[in-house]
């Protein structure tokens, strides 16, 4: 009889586990933004928003882009030709990250990016954090 029990316990636990192994897990990418207005600003937005149209259906998205050096420009209220593609894509669960260190060098507030972003204390030391946390990164 006990051999019965603990027969059956292991089968609903090997089940158990083979059906959370299998459920899909949110991709965790972390892009990287340095450049000055150029190539990269215009092909930000459409990168990060094929990104998650193609996971979507596959476990979802984690998504982070942190900009610093003079990538840290495309978050400032004065900027605005991307304003409203980096607001969707805010709106939509991405992270866009500013840089303090960058934001000290080049002399910007808080106040003078736009209010859906966010500030890290370095760049360098979130795409690291993010890199240890298992997100994959784009450069």
């Amino acid at each position: 009889m006990k051999k019965t029990i603990l027969s059956i316990g292991a089968l609903a636990l090997m089940l158990t586990i083979a059906a959370v192994s299998q459920t899909p897990k949110p991709h965790k990418v972390v892009f990287q933004l340095t450049e000055p207005e150029g190539g990269a600003w215009e092909v930000l937005p459409a990168h990060v928003t094929n990104l998650r149209e193609a996971f979507a259906k596959n476990g979802g998205s984690e998504v982070e882009v942190v900009f610093f050096g003079l990538g840290l420009n495309m978050l400032r209220k004065t900027d605005t030709k991307y304003a409203a593609q980096l607001k969707e894509l805010s709106d939509a669960g991405v992270k866009l990250a500013a840089c303090q260190n960058a934001m000290k060098f080049l002399n910007v507030k808080s106040e003078d990016l736009f209010p859906f972003a966010v500030e890290v204390d370095s760049g360098v030391a979130e795409l690291t954090r993010k890199q240890e946390a298992g997100f994959a990164y784009i450069h």
